[in-house]
């Protein structure tokens, strides 16, 4: 096994309107380090915000700030949304960092010494808000194919990246590496809709823009975002630095997790300046969907309204950051778009999270302390045909659970999790324990029975700690689980009979759904 896990997510535009559509790469690649992190791998878990360009000077004006105070704010904004939402990121970078700036700098200018960039002049249509140029047959009724906004003619002298002759090296990759792009319809979007149309070479230097990094040997140009951004995740580990251990301990990538709309940049423009450094390519790209609202994708570039309806700010402190995780993690196909409603979520929190996993766990504790005083009670060997189905059915769904996460499909693998729930609280009906506990002789068979369920109960909350980290994390050190990696998911040996039972309060009280409707509308009004 791999003993390093490098995962990343775009870099992100610094701002107060972040909401779940765009938090939802940094919960799930949250998950996904998690989740190695118990498999005993040294992670290194990568976010942070993209912070030059003409958009970020002029907000900042707007707000009668300068671009630091401005940004300092937004910034501080950003990782305190990521703690409420419990994000365990290992590495938070700013592209105003002194050493990202100068490993820029050193990238940009050994590019152009390799014959990669080359100055000429820019003719385009550019949006400020997307920091995109576009040609006249992309543009849509005459505005920004992306956000729809207006968009402003300009020429200027400039750099470009010799991106088009990368062609044939970008169709090679994708066809001896089928798993670098994922899923696999993103690579026929790339090759039918960029490469084989033909691809142009890449402005990457502003003259009209001073808000970024200098390029170093001609100071008037502002790197532009490409190769401004997109290094940033190699800079982050010390690349161009004098101390680059990390970039030799975890590079290459092991994924790069983005919205769908910036797989171009990260699966054609990316490799391509990866392949002009003569440096590794990341294993994979993940290019996930989005969530929608309504039918409608939810974006702050557009301004929609309905972001105050699902803004995490208001959703975390009613129903917890586990349950907002567990939704978007259940509700959305991994790698599709998927759509948000607050009553979906709702109920999907009493039936899954209320009735399935706490009403489990509730109950099978309540029992523990009746007939043992909460002392954990020894087993038996699985002899019983309940007994057995039961532990066949757990160790198909941890099987499961281990490849969907190695596959990167979140969906199925918390779903393979809620399996095991399931199966528990069936098992519980089959066997009924309250009348094992009436028979003269049901003392062993009881004892048995509790075991099992509690086993259960501790490898499905070691599986779905990663996802639900703080509730489940109470429920293992409710059975006295402290090991951080998994440990005895293959056996019901994983308790220590004659321990107590901490108490534990409800996990997710059930709700009204109506009442509960109401209280948000009142809030978002």
């Amino acid at each position: 096994m791999k003993e390093t896990f490098y995962i990343t997510t775009p870099i992100y535009y610094p701002s107060n309107k972040l909401h779940l559509g765009n938090s939802y790469t940094t919960i799930v690649c949250d998950a996904l380090a998690r989740f190695n992190r118990k498999l005993g791998k040294d992670v290194m878990y990568l976010t942070g915000t993209d912070e030059h360009g003409q958009k970020i000077s002029l907000a900042a004006e707007k707000a009668g700030k300068t671009e630091k105070e401005y940004l300092d704010e937004m910034v501080a904004d950003t990782k305190s949304l990521w703690q409420l939402l419990n994000i365990s990121y290992d590495k938070f970078i700013r592209t105003t960092d002194p050493y990202h700036e100068k490993a820029v700098q050193k990238i940009f200018t050994e590019l152009y010494n390799k014959g990669y960039i080359y100055k000429g002049s820019y003719k385009g249509w550019y949006c400020t808000p997307c920091e995109s140029f576009w040609t006249e047959s992309q543009l849509v009724d005459g505005k920004c194919p992306d956000c729809g906004r207006e968009v402003k003619f300009q020429e200027e002298e400039a750099y470009f990246f010799k991106l088009s002759e990368f062609s044939d090296k970008l169709l090679k990759l994708y066809e001896e590496h089928p798993e670098f792009l994922l899923p696999k319809s993103r690579v026929n979007e790339m090759v039918n809709n960029f490469i084989k149309p033909g691809l142009t070479d890449l402005c990457v230097s502003r003259t009209s823009v001073k808000w970024g990094v200098p390029v170093e040997f001609d100071p008037k140009h502002t790197i532009y975002v490409w190769i401004d951004a997109l290094p940033n995740y190699i800079t982050a580990l010390g690349y161009g630095s004098e101390d680059d251990s990390l970039f030799k301990k975890f590079w290459p990538a092991d994924v790069h997790v983005i919205g769908k709309e910036i797989v171009r940049f990260h699966a054609i423009i990316w490799p391509a300046i990866l392949m002009a450094l003569g440096l590794e390519l990341p294993h994979r790209v993940f290019g996930h969907g989005w969530l929608m609202f309504g039918g409608d994708k939810l974006s702050k570039s557009k301004e929609n309204s309905k972001v105050e309806c699902i803004d995490p700010r208001v959703l975390v402190p009613l129903y917890s950051a586990d349950a907002i995780r567990y939704f978007l993690y259940r509700e959305i196909p991994f790698g599709s778009d998927g759509n948000y409603s607050t009553e979906a979520f709702l109920n999907r929190f009493n039936s899954d999270l209320s009735n399935n996993y706490g009403n489990l766990v509730s109950r099978t504790f309540s029992m523990v302390k009746k007939y043992f005083n909460s002392v954990i009670p020894e087993g038996s060997a699985l002899t019983d045909p309940d007994d057995i189905a039961l532990k066949e059915v757990v160790d198909r769904e941890v099987k499961n659970t281990l490849t969907y996460m190695d596959e990167l499909d979140v969906t199925k693998a918390v779903t393979a999790v809620f399996n095991i729930f399931t199966e528990a609280n069936t098992y519980i009906q089959k066997v009924q324990p309250w009348a094992v506990a009436k028979q003269e002789d049901g003392q062993a068979r009881l004892k048995t029975i509790l075991r099992n369920l509690l086993e259960v109960i501790r490898i499905g909350s070691e599986l779905f700690e990663p996802f639900t980290p703080t509730k489940s994390r109470q429920v293992l050190d409710a059975l006295g689980i402290t090991d951080k990696v998994f440990k005895n998911l293959d056996n019901f040996a994983g308790l220590t009979a004659g321990q107590e039972l901490k108490p534990l309060d409800i996990l997710f009280p059930r709700l009204d759904v109506n009442a509960e409707l109401e209280k948000l509308g009142q809030i978002t009004k």
